[in-house]
């Protein structure tokens, strides 16, 4: 089979590999789409990705979706021909959790995520023809869903558990500053939550015009235009941490931040002022848990991910 193969910084190749055979409790899957994250540009122009360094190849990809073509030994429930996308993350270990972080599976000190070098060996994604994956990790999907836009339901997991983060939007009013793909998702499951009013914001033109089409029901060029002030409700979603003094200062006092775009691991430098003089809760969001349910489910329920498809390779 082909592959897309990360062989080290600037070195990416579509390489041939032996055809994987299904295990005990696995499936065979062939993908059909897949969606390019930031983490995937970020190994091939770096060769590593936040902590993650790329020791040896490794298949990219973790926004996937294919068709099971084969089942492994001792699986039940899945049919050959189903269209199917995945949870990426599998733990490490028993999986137990202490009790505060219940059901908070994405802080798990051990996580394997398809095509991650955060193990070694690392463990492959799903830019391949095929894929061997455990059953489990496998999510059917909904009448009239395709496989092509089941490829962003991960990154659509990414923005829901950000909103979820808050609780009830219902009626809101919200800030998404920044409007690359999980910004603009961000948008989508606000409004799919019932938020009454979202605000996107960003520097680029034709990201806005993404946020609009996803939800979106006002815009603002941050090249021409500053933040909207006394939001109370605000998602950062650009992960640049120059934006972060600004979206600090547009959230009401008493209000909520929260920060889904990632941050850098390294010593930065940002105003942080307002977080005090404001008593603003600033809350991280990382990945997602069990999400990928909901964002298969919103999927099914009518929401449109078309407008963030831009480019098909």
């Amino acid at each position: 089979m082909k592959a897309v193969v990360v062989h080290g910084a600037g070195d990416l190749r579509v390489d041939e590999l032996p055809d994987p055979v299904p295990g005990p409790g696995e499936v065979l899957v062939a993908m059909e789409w897949g969606g390019i994250c930031g983490s995937d540009l970020a190994y091939w122009r770096h060769g590593r990705s936040g902590t993650a360094t790329l020791q040896h190849p490794m298949v990219l990809g973790h926004e996937v979706a294919g068709r099971i073509v084969e089942l492994g030994p001792d699986v039940g429930g899945l049919t050959v021909g189903l269209p199917v996308t995945f949870q990426p993350a599998q733990l490490v270990g028993d999986g137990l959790m202490p009790d505060r972080l219940a059901g908070r599976t994405n802080l798990y000190p051990q996580v394997r995520y398809f095509g991650s070098a955060a193990f070694d060996p690392h463990t492959h994604g799903g830019f391949s023809q095929l894929r061997a994956v455990r059953a489990d990790q496998v999510r059917p999907l909904p009448d009239g869903v395709s496989t092509r836009h089941a490829a962003v339901a991960e990154p659509l997991a990414v923005a829901i558990h950000a909103v979820g983060r808050i609780g009830d939007v219902t009626g809101r009013t919200a800030l998404v500053n920044g409007c690359g793909a999980i910004g603009s998702l961000v948008v989508a499951a606000l409004k799919f939550a019932g938020a009454e009013t979202v605000i996107a914001a960003d520097l680029s033109p034709n990201a806005l015009l993404v946020a609009k089409a996803m939800g979106a029901d006002e815009t603002v060029d941050l090249s021409a235009a500053t933040l909207p002030q006394d939001i109370d409700l605000s998602f950062e979603a650009s992960g640049a941490t120059a934006a972060i003094g600004n979206v600090l200062h547009a959230t009401a006092k008493g209000g909520t931040v929260v920060q889904v775009g990632n941050l850098p691991g390294t010593a930065v430098t940002a105003v942080l002022g307002d977080l005090v003089t404001r008593e603003i809760t600033w809350i991280g969001s990382y990945r997602f848990a069990e999400e990928i349910d909901d964002a298969v489910a919103a999927l099914g329920a009518g929401l449109d991910v078309a407008p963030l498809i831009t480019h098909t390779f």
